[in-house]
C-alpha cells in the first residue's frame, strides 16, 4: 500500500488544483480552487479556452459575474471527475464586507444550481477567515449554504468558525511554517521543526483537539503544504487538500504511514470551550503576529490574482 492509500484509511483526501484534467489521476474525494489556481489554469494552452468561450458568452455583464461564471465552469467540470465536494472562492475583495461576501456567494451556488448540480452537497463556498467573512458564512450556514472557512492561521480564528457552525476550516499549514522560519532566519533548525514539531503542524493539532474535545463538528481540512512531511504529520485530520505534486510524491512512496490524528482519542482531551465577541476576536487576532500578518498577505495576493485574472478576461473580450 502507497502512503496515499494509507491516507486515505483515515482521512478523506482532497486535490488542491484548478488543473481537473489532472484529478483523474490522483483520484480525489474532493477539490477544492481558489482565485490562484484558476488564474495559472487559464495561462495554460488546455484551459485558455475556457476562458475565452466564458467571456464570449456573457459578452456584456459586469465583469464580477463573469468570472463567477468561469470560477463555476471550472468546478462544474471538476464535478464531473470527482464524487464529493467542491470549493469555490468569493472575491478576496470582499472580505471585509458581510453582506457583499453573502450576496457573492448566494450568486454562485444560484450559478452551480443551474448547471443542475446539487450545491447542498457538492459545493462549499469559501470565504476568508475574517471577523466579516465568518460571519456572512454563520449567515450562509442558517441559508443552507455550505461554508469553507479558508486562510485560516489562528486559535481565534478556528473557535470563532466553530461558534458560527460553518462546515469546514482550512487551516493554512504551509503558510504558518513558512512566517516561523523566515522569522528565526539563520536560527532555524528544520530538523528539529519537522513532523510533528512543524508550527503548522502543532496549529492544526490544537484546533482539531479542540473540536473534538468540545464536540463541534466543523469539519478541519488542513491544506497550503510544502511538503510531504507536514501531510504525514496530519494523517488522520478530517480532510487534507493536497497539491497534484504532493498527491505523486505520497503516491510514488510505500514507506509505513502512522495514524497521527485520531478523532475518538482526541476527545478524551479537556479543553475548555472558548468564546469571543468581536472585539475579543479582534484582539486575540492582533495579538497573533503570524496569523495577523498571514491574513493580510494572503488577502492581498489573492485580490492581487483576482484582479489579473480580470485583466486576462478584458484582453479576451477585445
Amino acid at each position: 500500500m502507497n502512503q496515499l492509500d494509507a491516507l486515505r484509511q483515515w482521512t478523506t483526501v482532497v486535490a488542491d488544483t484548478g488543473d481537473f484534467k489532472q484529478l483523474s489521476i490522483s483520484k480525489p474525494q474532493d477539490a477544492t480552487t481558489n482565485p490562484s489556481l484558476i488564474l495559472k489554469a487559464v495561462q495554460k494552452p488546455e484551459y485558455r479556452p475556457l476562458l475565452d468561450e466564458t467571456v464570449k458568452k456573457h459578452a456584456g455583464k459586469p465583469l464580477d459575474e463573469v468570472i463567477d461564471r468561469l470560477l463555476v465552469n471550472f468546478g462544474t467540470e471538476i464535478l464531473q471527475i470527482i464524487p464529493g465536494r467542491v470549493s469555490t472562492e468569493v472575491d478576496a475583495r470582499l472580505s471585509f464586507d458581510t453582506a457583499a461576501t453573502i450576496a457573492r456567494g448566494e450568486r454562485i451556488v444560484a450559478l452551480y444550481k443551474a448547471e443542475g448540480i446539487d450545491t447542498e452537497k457538492r459545493l462549499l463556498i469559501k470565504v476568508a477567515s475574517t471577523w466579516e467573512g465568518i460571519e456572512a458564512a454563520r449567515q450562509l450556514e442558517l441559508k443552507g449554504i455550505r461554508t469553507n472557512l479558508t486562510l485560516l492561521f489562528s486559535f481565534a480564528q478556528a473557535v470563532a468558525c466553530g461558534a458560527a457552525k460553518v462546515q469546514l476550516i482550512s487551516p493554512f499549514v504551509g503558510r504558518i511554517y513558512d512566517w516561523y522560519k523566515k522569522s528565526a532566519g539563520a536560527k532555524w533548525d528544520e530538523t528539529a521543526s519537522a513532523g510533528a514539531n512543524d508550527p503548522g503542524v502543532k496549529s492544526v493539532h490544537e484546533i482539531f483537539n479542540y473540536y473534538k474535545q468540545n464536540g463541534i463538528k466543523t469539519e478541519v481540512m488542513g491544506a497550503s503544504f510544502r511538503n510531504v512531511g507536514q501531510i504525514q504529520a496530519l494523517a488522520g485530520c478530517d480532510l487534507l487538500t493536497i497539491s497534484p505534486e504532493l498527491l505523486a510524491e505520497l503516491a510514488a512512496s510505500n514507506e509505513p504511514l502512522e495514524h497521527a490524528l485520531d478523532a475518538k482519542a482526541a476527545t478524551k482531551g479537556d479543553a475548555k470551550k472558548v468564546s469571543y465577541d468581536e472585539a475579543g476576536f479582534r484582539f486575540a487576532l492582533n495579538e497573533d503576529a503570524m496569523a495577523t500578518e498571514k491574513l493580510a498577505e494572503g488577502i492581498r495576493a489573492f485580490a492581487a490574482d483576482a484582479v489579473k485574472l480580470e485583466k486576462l478576461m478584458q484582453e479576451s473580450g477585445k
